[in-house]
Parts: structure tokens; sequence; C-alpha cells
């Protein structure tokens, strides 16, 4: 064994080792504890998530981004082609689970959906109470802004900066551009040796730069456009294929809820368990509690930290309830009418096989277009997240240039690599730095459950809310929310919301 494969399986195993009984296991823990210590804030407050989405922007100016636009960066990045591929592959890769047991994965990953939208609350509450101020009315933040402002550390902050760096400009955008380029296997066998993958890398390249360029308000524009599209299209694919193929429903959802409750297979083998894979699908997917999303979450401008937090659970939702339970049933119909081929393939081959039976050939084509959106509104909203950490890191303009050009360096590199040590290592990245969040918040949590009963006590009073930092006794010291920025919230009804609160 030569040193590179013996690196990529050092790592491997170590990142199954972190994930499957650590990481695993706080992450659920963390989501189980914020579900009740918000009692269900998730479930009370699904109204208001919708509400919110389409309030207008608080602060005005030419790099200020609405609460849907950071929406659309988050689930940007939350949606990526895992949620394609990566369902396939844990319904079809449940040891010893049999022909259709890996369809009880899907069952716990909508549970672990619920779980994990309460941990994305709080962190991106969180991200909104310690934003900075970033330009003409925009505002950055996230884990390692509010590390360093409520937890008093800039190294700490430093640290987790250079991890999510490390885990998704250089890892998990060269990832997205190489499962891109992977999809190219139906049309060109070769396309690794002929150039083909060399030529989609410089596209990629090409159309994220175009983006990256031109700052945090394009990026928010162009997934404000990208997202939506793409998630219509995949949802009417899996509508059609879930209308003509109802006669097989039945016997979907029984395969689904047998398998989640077959104790005997769970526990014989609960590492490779429709446990264990379905709650890694739902968390790895939506990234609740990892700490990437609040650095979306961090620069929408609204009048309550509390409602971008109510919007980044709605993420949750939309990354997993729907996008990944698209491919889950698509899925699943083909499993149940036809195990013995379905399980021939993986991954993107196998949902491309599934929607194939179902639409023919044209099935595939779309896959691949929906591939390739969904990789390429990965890289934009990766890179978002990478620059807000780098900006933490150091604001010198040179420096910010010479990172965009090594961040598009990773994407051509990955697009033409097989990326397996890349994939361990990104992934281990992100493990420390979720262990590194999910900690941080346990300790300020407790500002972000107090920000949310005053949210809930100016909604009984009738008001629409505005948050302010002195509204909340021992708060640490934070850049915004202080009285002399309500008038630049532009609040329509301040004078009788602000004032009351003031006194």
């Amino acid at each position: 064994m030569d040193f590179k494969a013996l690196l990529i399986q050092v790592t491997g195993d170590f990142d199954t080792w972190m994930y499957t009984y650590v990481l695993l296991l706080l992450l659920v823990a963390v989501g189980v504890y914020f579900t009740f210590r918000t009692k269900f804030v998730q479930i009370r407050y699904i109204g208001d998530m919708f509400r919110q989405v389409t309030e207008k922007k608080h602060v005005e100016g030419e790099s200020s981004i609405s609460s849907f636009q950071a929406l659309m960066v988050s689930t940007a990045s939350r949606v990526g082609t895992g949620n394609i591929a990566g369902v396939a592959s844990a319904i079809a890769g449940v040891v010893g689970a049999g022909a259709t047991g890996g369809a009880g994965a899907i069952f716990w990953m909508w549970a672990m959906a619920l779980v994990g939208a309460a941990s994305a609350f709080i962190e991106s509450t969180c991200a909104q109470i310690w934003k900075v101020k970033d330009g003409d009315g925009g505002f950055r933040g996230g884990p390692a802004y509010y590390i360093e402002q409520a937890l008093h550390s800039r190294k700490l902050g430093v640290l987790f900066s250079i991890l999510l760096i490390l885990c998704f400009a250089f890892g998990f955008n060269g990832l997205q551009a190489f499962n891109a380029c992977s999809s190219l296997e139906y049309y060109m066998p070769d396309y690794q040796t002929n150039g083909g993958a060399m030529v989609v890398g410089l596209i990629l390249v090409l159309m994220t730069a175009a983006v990256i360029f031109g700052g945090a308000k394009r990026i928010s524009v162009i997934t404000s456009l990208v997202v939506p599209i793409m998630a219509f299209a995949y949802i009417a694919i899996a509508i059609w294929t879930t209308i003509i193929n109802a006669a097989y429903l039945p016997q979907m959802f029984h395969a689904i809820f047998s398998a989640a409750f077959d104790w005997q297979a769970i526990f014989g083998g609960f590492t490779g368990s429709v446990i264990m894979l379905g709650i890694k699908r739902g968390l790895y997917s939506n990234e609740a509690g990892m700490g990437s999303a609040p650095n979306a979450a961090a620069t929408a401008s609204v009048s309550h930290p509390v409602k971008q937090g109510l919007v980044q659970s709605l993420s949750v939702y939309i990354d997993t309830l729907l996008i990944c339970t698209c491919s889950a049933v698509m899925v699943c119909l083909f499993l149940v009418q036809d195990p013995e081929t379905a399980l021939q393939f993986k991954g993107i081959p196998l949902v491309q096989q599934a929607v194939q039976n179902s639409v023919g050939v044209a099935g595939i084509h779309f896959i691949t277009f929906a591939i390739f959106a969904f990789a390429y509104s990965s890289l934009i909203g990766n890179y978002f997240y990478a620059e807000t950490n780098f900006k933490f890191i150091t604001k010198n303009k040179t420096a910010l240039v010479i990172f965009r050009f090594a961040c598009l360096g990773a994407i051509l590199l990955g697009a033409i690599n097989s990326f397996d040590l890349a994939w361990n290592l990104a992934d281990i990245f992100m493990g420390f730095m979720a262990i590194m969040n999910l900690i941080v918040i346990l300790i300020i949590g407790k500002w972000a459950l107090l920000a949310l009963k005053d949210y809930e006590k100016q909604k009984k009073e009738g008001k629409d809310p505005v948050f302010l930092a002195s509204s909340i006794p021992g708060l640490p010291e934070c850049e915004c929310w202080k009285e002399e920025d309500i008038p630049d919230l532009g609040h329509p009804v301040k004078d009788f919301i602000v004032e009351p609160l003031m006194k």
C-alpha cells in the first residue's frame, strides 16, 4: 500500500469513528436538548417561519440582504449533490437490511430534521445577535463572530474560521465539482481521460468567478434565482414520478416504516443500520448545528434575531423534508418495483435509473441538469461561508483576491481528481468545526432562549417584534441592536414598539 492509499484509509477510518461515536451523538443530544428548552419552537412557529421569509429589509443599503435572500444562500449550501447521491447511497447502503430494508433510513432522516431544526434556530439566532456591520447597510457573522464576542476569545474564533475555510472552500467545493463532472459518465464513460472533466471544471470556475467577484449582494441575488427554480423543478419531477407510480405507494410506505422499526436488524449491526444512516443523512444534509448556516443567517436585515432563527429552521425543512424526500421517494418507488435492478446501482446513477424507470430516458437528462444546478448553487453558497470567515481573519483586500483565486483553483482541481482524500479531510475539518460550534451554542444558547422570550412577549402584545440588546440584562457586548441603531431599522411603527421597550 502506497502512502496516499494509507493516508486515505487512515483518514477514512478516523472520519467514520468521529461521526459515528462522537459527533452524531452530540448532534442528536444538542438537538433534543434545545427542542425541549425552546418548547418545540421549530413546530410552534411554523407559521411565523413562512411569514418572516417575505419580510422586507429593515436596513436599506447597497449591501443589505433580505431575510429571503439569506435563506436562499444557506439553502444553496445545504442543498447540494448530497441530496441526490447521499440519500440514494443511504437507502442502498444499509448493512444486512435486505432489498428494501434501507428504506427505513428515510423515517429517521425525517425525525432528525425535526430535531435538528431546534439547533439551527439557536445557532442562527446567536449569529444575528452578534453580527457585525459590513459596508453599506450589510452585515456578516457566524460562529467565529459569536465565539469572539460572547466568549471573548478571538483565537478560538480564528481556529473555527480556518476549519470552515478548509472544509467548504477547499474540500466540499472540490467535491461538488467532482460530482458535477461524474454525472457525465452516462454520456462519456471516459470523461476523466478525454478532457471532459477539465472542460466542465473550467466552465464551473468561470461561472463561479462571475459571481464571487461581485460580492455578497450578487451571491444572494444569484442564489435567490437558482435555488427556487431548481428546487421547484426537482419537486415537480418527484411529484410526477409519485403520481404515475401511485399504485406502489402502499408498498413504499410499508417498506419505510417496517424497516425503520426492525429492531433485530437495527441492533444486529447498529453502525450500519437504518437509524444510523438515516440520522447521518438528515443531519449531514441539512447541517443543523454544524456552524455553517449561521454565516448566512447573520447577513439578513431583520428587526429581531429570532425572526432569522425561525427562517433558518425553515431551511432545514426545505433541505430534508422536501428535497431529500423527493430523492428518497423516487428511489424507494424504484426499489419496491424492481429491487434486483435497483440495487445494482448506487449514488447518482441509482437516482438516474429511478427517474428513467418512471419517465424514460428524459429522466436521466433531467437528473444530470439537476446535479449541475445543485452543484453550482452549492459552490456559491459554500464560497460565501468561506469568504465571511476569511474576512474575520483579515480584511486585507489583496489577500482576499488571492483567496478567491485559490478557491477557484480548488474547484478545478476537484473536477479533474477523484478527491477521496480531500473528501475525508473535509469531513474531518467539518467534524471538528461542528464539535466546536455545538459546545459553544450549549454555553451561549441561553441568550438565544432569552431573545425568544422577548420575541414571544412582543408577539403577545400585538407588536411586530424589534430587538434591543439592552432588553436582555447581562447580554455580552454586541455591535448591533443598540438604541442608536433603531432608526436605521426603518421600522414603520418604531414609536409604538421601541419606546415602551426602552422605558
